[in-house]
């Protein structure tokens, strides 16, 4: 009797094991030390052409322009108040920033990046997403008061100017694109609620509400299967959506602190990175089912990241204080 248990044991242990060695989607490769950059960290691009990473280096008031291949900066644009929001457009070759403090969008183009233009916003703005099919950026900022409405910026991103603002009900903290439904999602933290804006009439198409969840912050859409992941921070969890009908479908436990999130669709994988210091890694399925994988442990503050699935690479902001800030590079390993 005491024989089989230990092998019964033995088995249990070694199915433990290896559930534990699969639960592990994401693989720590290198650390890119960035000396004079002190401080948090907010939204990431990248050039994949010119193999370039943008960081808004939010703590140290600047964006930061890595060479990848070198891993060194090559710029730094200072003298910002809080980058937030990044959008790289290859087309054209132009970088643009959402500063928070400064209540504007500034734009750089040329090698080395130079100041193009500044568009006047409203304050804390933020997030953003780039229609390249209608060359439209949709921008989120304001709702810190009346003289700073909440709001929707939509502009020309060729011609750099705004053509309409879309009132919310409270202040923007993520926006994601279906480019093939030409619809904008939008998640508004404090009223817990998704809106739908029209990518082709640039209404508001829907309002959903959240059951049970606030706090909602990072989104992030699975196309082919029309999914739209929502990570809340109230309570924390990670909720699946019909991306028609708003209807949860799934949701999940998660760390606190939801502050980016990330879908690979090659892998059917979700990636939801929190300010606790933690990256939760989901496999979702066509039907809008969540499994946890496992826990990737990174440190307190690093909150924000980027994936880049021709890559297949996580990079995560790491802050800084008494040591410099660094990019911590992740391989996605799929299963």
């Amino acid at each position: 009797m005491k024989r089989i248990l230990a092998v019964l044991m033995f088995y249990s242990l070694s199915a433990s094991f290896a559930l534990t060695q699969m639960a592990a989607p994401l693989v720590l490769e290198r650390k890119i030390l960035l000396p004079g950059v002190k401080g948090k960290f907010d939204h990431f691009a990248i050039d994949e052409v010119g193999n370039r990473l943008f960081a808004a280096a939010t703590g140290n008031k600047s964006v930061e322009v890595i060479d990848l291949a070198s891993e060194k900066v090559t710029q730094s644009l200072t003298g910002m108040g809080k980058p937030h929001g990044l959008v790289w457009v290859a087309a054209t070759r132009r970088l643009f920033v959402a500063d928070g403090e400064k209540a504007e969008l500034t734009v750089f183009e040329g090698e080395p990046l130079k100041l193009l233009k500044s568009i006047k916003l409203f304050e804390d703005a933020d997030d953003m997403v780039y229609d390249a099919q209608s060359e439209m950026l949709y921008v989120g900022h304001g709702g810190t008061d009346s003289a700073n409405p909440a709001s929707v910026a939509i502009l020309d991103a060729k011609r750099l100017s705004v053509l309409k603002q879309l009132s919310m009900a409270a202040h923007p903290e993520a926006l994601e694109l279906d480019p093939g439904g030409k619809r904008v999602f939008v998640n508004v933290s404090d009223a817990g609620e998704v809106v739908v804006i029209d990518g082709r009439t640039h209404l508001q198409m829907k309002t959903w509400t959240l059951a049970n969840a606030k706090g909602n912050t990072p989104l992030a859409y699975d196309g082919p299967d029309d999914l739209l992941l929502v990570g809340c921070r109230m309570p924390a969890k990670l909720l699946v959506l019909n991306g028609k009908t708003g209807e949860q479908l799934s949701s999940a436990p998660a760390d606190s602190g939801a502050d980016d999130l990330f879908y690979d669709a090659e892998t059917h994988r979700a990636y939801l990175i929190t300010g606790s210091g933690a990256v939760d890694s989901f496999s979702l399925s066509s039907s809008g089912k969540l499994q946890a994988l496992g826990v990737t442990h990174t440190a307190v503050g690093a909150k924000t990241g980027l994936l880049v699935p021709s890559q297949s690479a996580m990079y995560i902001g790491v802050p800084g204080t008494g040591t410099p800030s660094e990019v911590d590079v992740y391989r996605t390993e799929a299963q």
